[in-house]
C-alpha cells in the first residue's frame, strides 16, 4: 500500500496525533478514522544531555501524549562541507527514536533541511549563507549538492525506526514552512524552481527508505500550497497541515501584525474554512499550533505567560476542535535553551517559550491544564471521525455563548464545544444547552444551575459518550478519562472550582454519594434506565458509585491537575482496561502491578496524599522502589501518606580568578598566529555587495560564522593624519561592537534590540598616531546570529570601513579571528556553534581543566566581577557539588549589572557589557544588561555535575570608558523527589582543555 493508505488504514499508528511538544518544537494531534489522539515536539540539540531525554519524554506522556515530534537541525549535524555528524553527544539522535519505542510512544521527524525554529540561520548550516549555494530553498544545483548529503544520510539513519519497519516513526516532514509552491496562487501559476526543489526532497526520502507519510506545514493562511487536495503539481506531499499563532509568536506583538492583524487578546481565527479550500480529504492538522512565544532581545523578564497561559490553553485548544482540527501540534511543550550561538538573532539564550514545562523543567498549571483536554481526547474515541452539524449561538440559551456540534456518523456520539461568541470577552456567562441525544432532544441541565462560562474558558460537553459498557447521555461537567478496572467503569468528572455539573448514565438505576470533598447541592434522580446526578464540587475528589460498583469520581479543576491516568504497559493506547488512576502527586511517570504490589514511579514536590484507584488484587504500593502504608480502603480507594522533598542548600559560587580577555589591543600582541585569517579576497558571492575601498570584510566569507569575531586592521602614519574612523557593520539585532586604536578605546555601539546594522564615525581625538610605522586599529563585534529564511544569506561583518579626515588614507592589511578552527571540529561534541572568536575561547579558557594558577586571584568572598575601562576580562571559579541520589535539583544562574532594580555601584561603574556565562565548556548565557532583559539561566545536570567540580567562566566585555561591573549567583530554583536517577555519569559531554588550543592565542 501506499505512503497515505498506510496513513488512514494503521489506526493504532495515528492515534499518537493528539500530543504535545518538546522544545521542542510541539504539541500533534493527528485524528485518523478511529481515534484523535495527541503528541509532542522537542529540539534535542535545544537540550544536548541525552540522559535528560527520557525525563522530558516522560512528563510529556504522563500528559497524555502519545506522540512527539522533533526537528533535527541540518546545521548541528553538518557544520563543514565535509563533516557529517550523528555520533558525539546529543548528535547522537537515534536514541530518541529508540526511546520512543520504549516508552511506547509515536514519532513525527521534521529533518529540514530548513526548520526555521528560531535557530541560528533557521537551522541552515552557516557555510552556505555565503551566497556561493545560490538563492536556497530551490532546485540550484549549488544547493542541491550541499544538503543532499545530509537528507540522504539522515533519512538512512531514520528508516529502520520507521513504523512500517517495526519502529514508532509514523510521518516524516520534508521543508518547513516554504509557502511558495505558486507565482500566482489565484492562477495557480506554477514557480518550478521551488517546485523541483521539493519533488527533489521527496524522491531523496524515498530513495534512502522512508516509506510512510511525507507531510509539509504552511506558515500563515495566505496560500495553499503542496496539498494533492489542491492540485496535482509537482511537489505535492502526502499530508499538508498549517501553523498559526494567534496571540502572536513573539512578546513583541507588532512581530506579527503583518500575519495576524491588530492584536486582540484571545480573538480567535477561522481555520475551518482554510482547511475545507486546501485539505478537504485530508486530517485538519495544525502542524505548529501556539503553544507560547518566544521572548525577543529586551522583551519582559521572564517571557510573556499573560494572555499565553492556562487560559489560553483551555480557551484556544478547545477551540481547535470546536472548528473541527483533527490534528494538533504545540509549539512548544518544552522548548530548552539557545545555548552558544543557536539562537536566531531574535532570541536572547532563553527558549523557555512559556511552555507547559518550563526551561528549567518545572511543570505548572498550564502543563497540568492542557492535561485536562489530552486526557480527554485520549478516551474519547468518538471524536475521531466526526461531521461538524453546526456553529452558532441557537444551542445556547444565552446569546453570548456559541456552541459548535461535532457529531460522530456512525455511533451518533456529540460533542458540543461552548464558548463566548465574542473570544475575546473574559464575562461570567451562564446557559443552558440544547443537545440532540439517543434519548431525544432535551435542554440541559434539567435539575442543577445552569452551566457556566467564567472568562476565556470553554467547555466540551457530550452527549452519548461510550465509557467501557456503559454510556453518558449526556454531561455538564467535563470529561477527564475514565478507566475500567476489576471490569467495572470508574468515570472521572471535572469542573472548575466552585461550580456545578450535572450528568445521566444510562445502564443503571441508582447512586449514591460515597465520599464528598467539599462537595455540595448532590442529588440523584433514577429514571427508566438511567441515573441522573447533580453536583456542586468547590474543592477535592468526591466519589459517586452506582448499584453496579462502577464509580464517577468528580473532581474540582484544582484536584483534576494531580489527578493522572497511567498505564500499566507500554502500549500508546494506553488502554482503559490496562490503567490505574492517581490523585494528588506532583508528577507519576510510571506504574506497574506485580505479585500484588502497586510500583509507582514519580515526582513530589510538597508532602501530599496519595488516593489510588487500582485493582483489588493490589495489596501494597511502592512508591519510587519504597513500600508505603496504606493508610485507608474506604471505598475501594487506597489511600496514602507520601512525604515531601528534602531542602538542598548550594555551596558558595566564590573562589574566583581574572586573566586579561583582549589581548589583541596591547602593542606587543603578536597577530601571526593560526587563529587569524588575512581579509585580502576582492569580490564575494553575498549578493549584497559591500564598499568597495576594502577587501570584502564579511567573515562568513573566510570560514568565519559564529560568536564574536575581532578585526585587527593597519594603516599608515600620514602628514595629513585621519581624525576618526566610520564603521558600517551587521551583526544582527542586540548586536555591539567596540574599537581601539593604538591600544587606545574609540568607542562603542552599544546596540539595541530592534537595530542589525548600525554606522558609527568613530574620533581619534582619545588616541595618538604613531609618528612612524602602522597604527593598528581593533575592532571586536559580535554577532548574534544569522536571519532566518532567504534572509540567512544577509552578511556578518564590516560593510565599509573608512579613515576620515583630511586628505584621502587606506587600510594596508585586515586580518580576521573568529572560532577556533581546523579540519574537524576541535570540540565535537560541544560543536563549534558553542565558541565564538574571543580569545578565551579560542584559548579554551572556557573549559574544564585550563592551567589557570598564574591568573589574579580575587577576594574570597567577592561575587563582583568587573572591568576597568574598556576591554574583556575573563573569570573563571571552580565549584565542587554533590547532589543526593533521589533527588531532581534544579539550579540557574543570576547575572545582574547596576540598574535602578538591581544593585548601584560603588565606583561608578555601568551596565554597559556583553558577558558570556560558561558551564563546563558549554556557553549558557548571553548577558547584555543594557539591553534586556534575561537575567536567570537554567543550567541542567549533565552541563553540571551534580556530584563533581564545575567549571564556571564568565567573559566580561566593557563597552564603557568607565568600566562596567556584575554579579554571578546561583540559586536552587526547586528540589524534587524523584524516581529519575539524576546523578547520571555524563563526563563525556564535558571534555576539558587540551594543550591544542594554545596555537590560537
Amino acid at each position: 500500500m501506499g505512503p497515505l493508505q498506510f496513513l488512514y488504514q494503521r489506526p493504532k499508528a495515528l492515534r499518537l496525533l493528539w500530543g504535545g511538544m518538546l522544545a521542542p518544537s510541539c504539541l500533534i494531534a493527528l485524528i485518523d478514522p478511529w481515534k484523535l489522539n495527541a503528541t509532542k515536539q522537542f529540539h534535542y540539540w535545544r537540550y544536548p544531555v541525552p540522559e535528560l531525554w527520557r525525563d522530558l519524554l516522560e512528563k510529556v506522556k504522563a500528559a497524555g501524549f502519545s506522540a512527539f515530534s522533533i526537528y533535527n537541525h541540518w546545521g548541528y549535524h553538518n557544520p563543514t562541507p565535509d563533516v557529517l555528524d550523528f555520533e558525539n553527544g546529543a548528535h547522537n539522535f537515534t536514541q530518541i527514536m529508540t526511546l520512543a519505542k520504549d516508552l511506547g510512544m509515536y514519532m513525527i521527524i521534521r529533518p529540514g533541511p530548513y526548520i526555521n525554529a528560531e535557530a541560528n540561520g533557521g537551522g541552515f548550516p552557516l557555510w552556505i549563507t555565503t551566497g556561493a549555494y545560490g538563492g536556497l530553498r530551490d532546485n540550484d544545483p549549488r544547493y542541491t549538492q550541499a544538503w543532499t548529503p545530509y537528507m540522504s544520510e539522515i533519512s538512512k539513519i531514520i528508516a529502520p525506526h520507521l513504523i512500517t519497519n517495526g519502529g514508532n516513526v509514523i510521518i516524516f516532514q520534508i521543508e518547513n514552512e516554504l509557502g511558495e509552491q505558486w507565482l500566482d496562487v489565484a492562477n495557480k501559476t506554477d514557480n518550478i524552481p521551488v517546485q523541483e526543489y521539493m519533488q527533489l526532497l521527496g524522491d531523496n526520502a524515498r530513495e534512502n527508505g522512508i516509506d510512510v507519510p511525507l507531510s509539509y506545514n504552511a506558515p500563515n493562511m495566505n496560500g495553499y500550497s503542496w496539498s494533492k487536495d489542491f492540485s496535482n503539481a509537482t511537489g505535492n506531499v502526502d499530508v499538508v497541515g498549517l501553523d498559526s499563532y494567534p496571540s502572536c509568536w513573539s512578546c513583541n506583538l507588532s512581530e506579527c501584525t503583518s500575519t495576524n492583524g491588530e492584536y486582540k487578546a484571545y480573538q480567535v481565527q477561522n481555520y475551518y474554512d482554510y482547511f475545507t479550500v486546501q485539505s478537504p480529504t485530508q486530517p485538519n492538522f495544525m502542524v505548529q499550533f501556539q503553544g507560547g512565544s518566544y521572548n525577543p532581545w529586551g522583551g519582559p523578564e521572564g517571557g510573556c505567560p499573560d494572555d499565553i497561559g492556562p487560559d489560553f490553553a483551555n480557551m484556544f485548544y478547545r477551540n481547535l476542535i470546536y472548528q473541527r482540527v483533527s490534528a494538533i501540534s504545540l509549539y512548544m511543550i518544552f522548548g530548552g535553551t539557545s545555548w552558544g550561538w543557536h539562537g536566531a538573532p531574535v532570541v536572547a539564550t532563553s527558549y523557555d517559550y512559556s511552555s507547559p514545562i518550563s526551561e528549567n523543567r518545572i511543570i505548572g498549571n498550564k502543563y497540568y491544564e492542557t492535561k485536562l483536554l489530552t486526557y480527554f481526547i485520549k478516551v474519547a474515541h468518538d471524536l475521531s471521525m466526526t461531521d461538524r452539524i453546526g456553529n452558532s449561538t441557537d444551542y445556547s440559551s444565552n446569546p453570548a455563548i456559541a456552541v459548535s456540534e461535532l457529531r460522530n456518523p456512525e455511533t451518533g456520539a456529540a460533542f458540543y464545544i461552548a464558548m463566548h461568541a465574542d473570544t475575546p470577552s473574559a464575562t461570567l456567562e451562564t446557559f443552558k444547552l440544547r443537545v440532540n441525544t439517543s434519548g431525544g432532544e432535551l435542554t440541559v441541565p434539567r435539575y442543577n444551575n445552569d452551566i457556566t462560562i467564567n472568562g476565556h474558558q470553554a467547555k466540551i460537553l457530550v452527549t452519548d459518550f461510550q465509557f467501557g459498557n456503559k454510556s453518558l447521555l449526556y454531561s455538564t461537567a467535563e470529561v477527564l478519562t475514565y478507566a475500567i478496572i476489576d471490569d467495572k467503569e470508574v468515570l472521572v468528572l471535572w469542573v472548575p472550582t466552585g461550580e456545578s455539573g450535572e450528568f445521566t448514565v444510562n445502564g443503571v438505576k441508582s447512586a449514591t454519594l460515597k465520599s464528598c470533598a467539599r462537595c455540595a447541592n448532590f442529588e440523584s434522580y433514577s429514571g427508566e434506565n438511567n441515573v441522573t446526578v447533580t453536583f456542586m464540587q468547590n474543592a477535592g475528589m468526591s466519589l459517586v458509585e452506582f448499584d453496579d460498583e462502577s464509580r464517577v469520581v468528580l473532581l474540582d479543576r484544582s484536584a483534576a491537575y494531580l489527578f493522572w491516568a497511567s498505564g500499566l504497559n507500554n502500549d500508546p493506547i494506553a488502554p482503559p482496561n490496562a490503567t490505574v488512576l492517581i490523585q494528588g502527586p506532583y508528577l507519576v511517570r510510571s506504574s506497574t502491578i506485580n505479585d500484588g504490589t502497586l510500583e509507582l514511579s514519580g515526582d513530589l514536590a510538597n508532602a501530599t496524599t496519595i488516593n489510588v484507584f487500582a485493582p483489588k488484587s493490589v495489596q501494597s504500593i511502592k512508591w519510587n522502589g519504597n513500600s508505603i502504608v496504606i493508610n485507608s480502603t474506604e471505598n475501594g480507594v487506597l489511600t496514602a501518606q507520601l512525604e515531601g522533598a528534602p531542602s538542598y542548600t548550594l555551596p558558595n559560587l566564590a573562589g574566583w580568578k581574572s586573566y586579561n580577555g583582549l589581548p589583541e589591543i596591547e602593542s606587543n600582541y603578536d597577530a601571526s598566529g593560526i587563529a587569524w585569517k588575512f581579509a585580502n579576497n576582492t569580490n564575494t558571492s553575498n549578493p549584497t555587495i559591500p564598499a568597495l575601498n576594502n577587501p570584502v570584510l564579511y567573515v562568513d566569507d573566510y570560514g568565519i560564522y559564529a560568536g564574536s569575531h575581532i578585526y585587527r586592521a593597519t594603516f599608515p602614519t600620514t602628514s595629513d593624519s585621519p581624525t576618526g574612523v566610520f564603521l558600517n557593520i551587521t551583526g544582527g539585532l542586540a548586536f555591539g561592537y567596540s574599537a581601539w586604536l593604538n591600544s587606545e578605546f574609540i568607542g562603542s555601539w552599544l546596540g539595541l534590540s530592534y537595530i542589525d546594522q548600525q554606522g558609527v564615525t568613530f574620533s581619534f581625538t582619545n588616541a595618538t598616531l604613531k609618528q612612524e610605522g602602522d597604527n593598528v586599529l581593533v575592532v571586536l563585534m559580535d554577532n548574534s546570529g544569522h536571519d532566518q529564511r532567504t534572509l540567512a544569506l544577509n552578511p556578518r561583518g564590516i560593510t565599509n570601513a573608512t579613515l576620515v579626515g583630511p586628505g584621502e588614507y587606506s587600510f594596508s592589511e585586515w586580518k580576521i579571528a573568529g572560532t577556533a578552527t581546523a579540519k574537524t571540529p576541535l570540540d565535537p561534541v560541544r560543536g563549534p556553534l558553542n565558541e565564538g572568536g574571543l580569545y578565551a575561547e579560542r584559548t579554551g579558557m572556557h573549559l574544564p581543566g585550563y592551567p589557570d594558577s598564574e591568573w589574579e586571584d580575587l577576594p574570597s568572598d567577592s561575587a563582583t566581577l568587573s572591568v576597568e575601562g574598556a576591554g574583556v576580562r575573563v573569570f573563571r571559579a571552580v565549584v565542587p557539588l554533590s547532589v543526593p541520589s533521589g533527588i531532581d535539583v534544579s539550579i540557574s544562574f543570576r547575572l545582574t549589572a547596576p540598574s535602578n532594580t538591581t544593585f548601584a555601584s560603588e565606583t561608578g561603574k555601568t551596565n554597559q557589557l556583553r558577558a558570556l556565562l560558561f558551564v563546563n565548556g558549554y556557553q549558557y548565557g548571553r548577558f547584555n544588561p543594557y539591553i534586556g532583559n534575561q537575567i536567570d539561566f537554567p543550567v541542567p545536570t549533565g552541563i553540571l555535575d551534580y556530584n563533581g567540580d564545575n567549571t564556571i567562566a564568565v567573559t566580561v566585555w566593557s563597552q564603557s570608558a568607565d568600566g562596567v561591573e556584575m554579579r554571578v549567583e546561583w540559586n536552587v530554583d526547586y528540589v524534587h523527589e524523584s524516581s529519575y536517577d539524576m546523578g547520571f555519569n555524563a563526563s563525556y559531554l564535558r571534555p576539558g582543555w587540551t594543550e591544542a588550543r594554545s596555537a590560537y592565542a
